[in-house]
């Protein structure tokens, strides 16, 4: 199981309903079933992760992210997921404001684009780095909006999110420092937001 969804669990009160958008084969709706007894629905379009999700028995609707979140009522979910999906969306801040007004809370991994062998790509190469979290070219990268740490606390601060929990991932040489300076260190961000 991915280090994300071992953090994101417990966040997760139990028996919640929760809407996972961009769930992929259905893995972490799966893994917060068995552990938090939740119930709820995925959005996927890929047709191969609509077909993990099948195998798991999860509810999965086939949908792009890009619309607005239009087809759910305010507060029909008691949690939204988004997992490394926030920064290939085209507008992030309309995409985080919906999933608040879906859910009563919302829980967003991304990968922090201020850490430092990102930063050191840039200095030292010219060249857009390519990292065990950002595995694309430049040219070829799903990824639209390059986001760090910083930037999105300050996105949090402007519209007056509550965040309730963070934790920051990272391995090797700046694992010991992510919480110390997190916009450097993290090669991950998991944050836990409510209005």
């Amino acid at each position: 199981m991915r280090i994300d969804h071992r953090i994101i669990a417990p966040w997760v009160a139990p028996g919640s309903r929760v809407l996972d958008l961009g769930c992929g084969d259905g893995a972490l709706l799966a893994h917060l079933r068995e552990t938090r007894n939740a119930s709820g629905y995925g959005l996927e379009n890929s047709a191969e992760a609509i077909r993990g999700c099948v195998e798991r028995g999860i509810n999965v609707i086939e949908k792009s992210l890009e619309r607005e979140l239009d087809d759910f009522g305010d507060n029909s979910f008691d949690t939204v997921l988004m997992t490394f999906a926030l920064q290939v969306m085209k507008h992030p801040d309309i995409m985080l404001a919906e999933m608040l007004r879906v859910g009563r809370e919302c829980i967003i991994t991304f990968p922090n684009f201020g850490h430092l062998p990102v930063r050191l790509a840039l200095l030292f190469r010219g060249r857009m780095p390519v990292t065990r979290r950002l595995t694309y070219q430049w040219y070829d990268t799903p990824n639209i909006h390059f986001c760090t740490v910083a930037d999105f606390e300050a996105l949090c601060r402007a519209k007056g999110y509550r965040i309730r929990n963070r934790a920051m991932l990272s391995r090797g040489f700046s694992a010991p420092l992510k919480d110390l300076w997190p916009n450097l260190f993290a090669e991950t961000a998991v944050y836990h937001l409510s209005n």
